[in-house]
């Protein structure tokens, strides 16, 4: 085999490695310990997400514990928007092979918000239908950096429908139960390494690919006395598969040529991912009447989401599952509600989740630490009716170190260094509209 033979195959090896490396591995926001959003503009922004499942005060419990509607008395409402800012700048080392600039803020800003809606057939049974973007993110690194062989930038979001229903089986036991209707999309952008001097980059991308997914929302509420509760949530797998063909941009013609003889260029790519399963626990305790206090512990199952199935429909079919060696998480958070009269509420909360990735699986494409985050805000009552909310979270993520390379070696390159002072700012504004009844 010639030199010039080995370095096309070489090219080819690395090219199939891009894109099956950087699609499975679609990024997120610093959400939580992972791709998943604690925060989706209600009041739990403002407590860091304590309380979560057993706080069940207004109708974002549709989501958060269906069982929770049996608490709402009369039709509920409640609408949130959530800004974010995020800083995440990579700053390479010595050990970085590759020419290029830093990627800039790699973190981009997208709309975020939420609607709950609860409706009560009966004061024991109740219906509830929402709408909330849970799980996902986007990066956006600058084209000619140094990792732009491993990515560029990608967009991956689950919006999930969630309509549930809730009954009270007796005074301390309630249950409930949805549907997760989630509707992902996906698109990613990455550089292709052509080897020779003379050629740029060409690039591979998925240009906005849609799919479905159908899971479950479990709730238990259980309430031993008028002042103390404990609730469970239960989110089950949601799989959501992916197809589409991947969009080849300037390839120079000794790799087009080996991609289309593989019957890659053209071939219909199938990318079966799935949003982890995750259990959490949660129970609220209200002191007297000013102060109550709450706390969570909790499980997500990230490891099944780090091995999608990957496939190529082609003349030469080829499917592997790719293990990205992510890892489960846990979940633990504190905090308090404090009412100094009827009007407002003030809360204020602290959560820890530890990283899906550890510091040797850290990639471009998944550059996340442990989770820190630290939540206030307040509540005030505009009427009997209605509640305007506000709240600020700080995540912080310290400076995670990252260390990636391949067997593609000099194709794709060392990208060595780390994330200083990576964090997150979440700004949520709700108002909560509740029956007079």
């Amino acid at each position: 085999m010639s030199a010039h033979t080995k370095t096309i195959r070489q090219g080819l090896i690395a090219a199939t490695l891009v894109w099956v490396f950087a699609v499975a591995a679609s990024p997120g926001k610093v959400l939580a310990a992972g791709f998943y959003l604690y925060e989706i503009g209600t009041p739990d922004v403002g407590l860091a997400s304590a309380g979560y499942a057993s706080r069940a005060q207004d109708a974002s419990t549709v989501f958060t514990n269906p069982a929770g509607m049996t608490r709402l008395n009369g039709p509920q409402f409640l609408v949130g928007i959530q800004p974010v800012y995020y800083y995440q700048v990579f700053s390479p080392n010595s050990h970085t092979t590759k020419t290029g600039t830093d990627g800039g803020n790699s973190f981009v800003p997208l709309p975020s918000g939420s609607f709950f809606y609860v409706y009560s057939l009966t004061p024991k049974l109740k219906l509830g239908i929402g709408d909330v973007t849970y799980f996902g993110g986007a990066l956006e690194y600058n084209l000619n950096w140094v990792g732009r062989y491993y990515l560029q930038g990608a967009t991956f979001l689950g919006n999930s429908i969630l309509p549930t229903i809730a009954y009270r089986i007796n005074k301390w036991l309630s249950v409930g139960a949805g549907f997760n209707v989630m509707i992902g999309y996906l698109k990613e952008k990455v550089a292709i390494n052509n080897l020779l001097p003379r050629l740029p980059d060409g690039q591979l991308r998925l240009n906005g690919w849609w799919t479905a997914g159908l899971g479950g929302d479990i709730g238990v509420l259980v309430e031993p006395t008028a002042d103390t509760r404990f609730g469970i949530q239960y989110l089950t797998p949601v799989s959501v598969d992916f197809s589409g063909t991947p969009f080849y941009r300037g390839v120079g013609p000794g790799l087009s040529a080996v991609l289309r003889r593989r019957g890659i260029l053209g071939a219909t790519v199938n990318i079966d991912m799935t949003a982890p399963q995750s259990l959490l626990g949660s129970v609220f305790h209200q002191i007297n009447d000013s102060v109550a206090v709450m706390a969570d512990a909790g499980w997500q199952n990230w490891s099944a989401f780090g091995n999608p199935e990957i496939g190529i429909d082609s003349n030469n079919p080829k499917s592997v599952t790719a293990n990205l060696r992510y890892q489960d998480t846990f979940h633990l958070a504190l905090g308090t509600q404090y009412r100094p009269s009827r009007s407002w509420i003030l809360s204020t909360g602290f959560a820890f989740d530890n990283s899906m990735v550890s510091a040797t699986s850290r990639t471009v494409s998944a550059p996340l630490g442990n989770n820190w985050r630290f939540g206030a805000g307040a509540q005030y009552a505009l009427s009997e009716a209605l509640e305007l909310g506000v709240a600020y979270e700080f995540l912080w993520q310290g400076s995670p170190p990252l260390y990636q390379t391949t067997k593609g070696g000099p194709v794709r390159g060392t990208v060595a260094g780390h994330f200083p002072s990576a964090n997150a700012n979440f700004f949520s504004i709700n108002l909560s509209w509740k029956s007079r009844q």
